[in-house]
């Protein structure tokens, strides 16, 4: 039984407040949109080799999408996001004193709002640095409040770059977009707080609404998400950073609240794709904590565990990327405080190497490890990271190597935290790859005396999947918990189909595969056939029996089903109650030999079924891959809530 411990919640306030770093506060280190889009090849990174290394920032086309658990450029080759973290224009300053103050500023790093190094080397410099690491893609992090503050930036603060003066500071994040993309490098750009505070406390950006209205984020994306439409290798929108419990309230994934960052990135990025870029990779983060980080207290780093029982489909269903963090002085249930506030809970760096592993598959990996599964996706670790030449702690030490081992055996995608740091005398932040000094002298990674360089070049040469990635079965989730979930552009662009319902649709190019009893939940799919949908666009909202013309395949029951030569691709509900089918056109002649799937009094899914369990907790009916779905049957009998109960699965050929 759990040990129950009551507190004011004046004094849970206090104490969170005052001790709790959960991510552990990183203690690591309009004008004409920049570029042109060309549907060419980017050029190679400045220098795109790694001491004893192979070229890694070779040439691409862009955009980028995924294929399964590969992204992939628009030839279909394998694209690797080998990243960095450029910290600096989401702020520095630690939220207590004046701003001025480079005291005041995480590691005494002040960064005025811009990418953290321009008062120390010219941009070039600091880009041609990031090529010789071996990356081939840039995390850019930026605040809301950077984007609105019209002040230009301080002379001092862009000493070595006098072109930056009188700049604001979305006009320097401009250059630095420009001057990455010009050598070659793909960005993504990651809003990574509300306000300008150095991340991630309890310091008003716990949540993308915490410090700001939900609206206005939404607006901030879109207007940064066409900012930069016109330069393709602007390739992906990092949603927010390190979703987390504020004072009082945690975050969640699927309640319906103002708090439920799986709706609230669902929308964001759907709104994104459909009315900014739908070029851009969406990049949705797991929620990095929940719950008071006190012993007795329940408390939990749940990152992309919830994906498993509700994923996102989004409305290009090949843009999906789920991201995490992970770091050795943080865990599971660690928050990485020291002192008052931690916990007995181990972290990262103390569990064994077996065991380490074993919850890096469960937290985050699982969800590139498991293909042809309604959640199957990249998974992006972009941030992760160590104290350099001043680390001698045994355990970060071993940590580091075994996290760098595991993303070299699972070919995972990567973004080290953070780039680009200050020295003094080769004192400073160690945890950067790159430092330079007030004088503008660099000390960079492969100098000689920094530990981290081996296991670097281990991780950016590693051999992993090159070239070109086949195209692959797609499995999607439809679910009608709270609103529409009308994923189809194409229904998007016509009058509403069922006024007053709740509706679903399944992305353009999939069909519906499988429904649950209850629940409200639906599983798309492409598998065997791919997108059938008539280029005419041709559909029908079913209502009624009208179509029921070859045997009754559900005698007793209300039957909707799809005139000859369609399929369903969605469905609504009125509370629990189906309400209509949605049946689309085919393109090429469908069988008609079927067959009943009856799910009202237990599961009905094929032998290891494809799109993995798409409802939890529900009777669910799943055609078979080489089956398209053309009816669904209710009843209306006393004690039945008209919830679908039978599924007519039909040969696709």
């Amino acid at each position: 039984m759990r040990r129950s411990i009551v507190m004011s919640s004046l004094a849970v306030a206090t104490l969170v407040a005052l001790v709790w770093a959960p991510g552990a506060v990183e203690a690591r280190s309009v004008a004409q949109p920049p570029g042109v889009r060309t549907a060419g090849t980017a050029p190679a990174s400045t220098a795109g080799t790694v001491p004893g290394g192979v070229e890694v920032a070779a040439a691409w086309t862009p955009p980028l999408s995924t294929r399964g658990r590969y992204i992939v450029d628009a030839n279909g080759n394998r694209f690797k996001l080998k990243s960095g973290n450029w910290h600096g224009a989401s702020g520095t300053w630690t939220g207590s004193g004046a701003v001025g103050d480079p005291a005041n500023h995480h590691a005494g790093e002040k960064s005025d709002q811009m990418p953290l190094g321009l008062d120390r080397a010219p941009m070039s410099e600091i880009v041609a640095a990031f090529g010789e690491l071996g990356l081939n893609s840039v995390r850019l992090p930026f605040s809301n409040e950077m984007i609105h503050d019209q002040r230009a930036v301080p002379d001092a603060s862009v000493a070595a770059n006098p072109e930056l003066r009188g700049k604001t500071p979305l006009q320097v994040y401009d250059a630095a977009v420009q001057a990455l993309t010009g050598a070659g490098l793909a960005v993504i750009l990651n809003n990574h707080t509300n306000t300008s505070r150095w991340c991630c406390g309890v310091d008003g950006n716990e949540r993308w609404n915490a410090s700001q209205t939900a609206d206005q984020w939404q607006n901030d994306w879109l207007f940064m998400a066409r900012r930069y439409k016109d330069n393709q290798r602007v390739v992906g929108a990092d949603l927010y950073n390190e979703v987390r419990r504020s004072v009082l309230d945690d975050p969640n994934w699927g309640l319906g609240d103002g708090h439920d960052w799986y709706s609230a990135s669902q929308r964001m990025g759907d709104r994104i794709l459909q009315e900014a870029d739908p070029d851009l990779l969406i990049i949705v983060e797991g929620i990095n904590w929940t719950g008071i980080p006190i012993d007795g207290f329940p408390h939990e780093r749940p990152t992309l565990e919830p994906v498993q029982r509700l994923s996102h489909t989004l409305v290009k269903s090949n843009k999906l990327v789920y991201s995490a963090h992970f770091y050795g002085y943080t865990g599971p249930r660690h928050s990485g405080a020291t002192g008052i506030g931690e916990t007995s809970d181990p972290r990262y760096q103390d569990l064994s190497r077996d065991e380490l592993y074993d919850v890096l598959r469960r937290q985050a990996f699982y969800v590139a490890a498991e293909p042809d599964a309604h959640f199957t996706a990249p998974v992006w670790i972009s941030e992760f990271g160590v104290g350099g030449r001043d680390e001698t702690g045994a355990k970060p030490r071993a940590w580091f190597a075994d996290f760098v081992d595991y993303l070299i055996a699972t070919d995972a995608d990567f973004a080290y935290w953070p780039l680009v740091g200050w020295d003094q005398n080769r004192r400073g932040n160690g945890w950067a790859l790159m430092h330079w000094d007030a004088a503008g002298s660099r000390m960079g990674l492969f100098d000689g005396d920094d530990w981290r360089a081996a296991a670097w070049t281990r991780l950016v040469n590693a051999p992993g999947r090159t070239g070109q990635v086949a195209p692959v079965a797609g499995w999607s989730m439809l679910t009608l918990d709270f609103s529409d979930f009308n994923q189809s552009l194409r229904m998007r662009a016509v009058p509403d189909w069922d006024s007053g319902a709740r509706k679903a649709s399944c992305p353009d190019g999939r069909r519906l595969a499988g429904l649950s009893h209850t629940g409200n939940r639906g599983l798309c799919t492409d598998v065997s056939a791919g997108d059938l949908w008539a280029s005419s666009g041709g559909y029908e909202v079913v209502r009624d029996e009208r179509h029921v013309r070859q045997g009754d395949w559900a005698s007793g029951y209300t039957k909707l089903q799809c005139p000859q030569g369609s399929f369903l691709i969605g469905y609504a509900v009125r509370g629990a109650a189906v309400s209509s089918g949605l049946c689309a056109q085919s393109s090429v002649p469908l069988g008609m030999t079927g067959r009943t799937v009856w799910f009202d009094r237990g599961d009905n899914r094929p032998g290891g079924a494809n799109g993995r369990e798409f409802a939890y907790g529900h009777y669910k009916g799943q055609c078979a891959n080489d089956e398209y779905a053309a009816g669904i049957a209710y009843t209306g009998r006393l004690g039945s809530r008209k919830t679908p109960d039978a599924l007519l699965c039909r040969k696709l050929v």
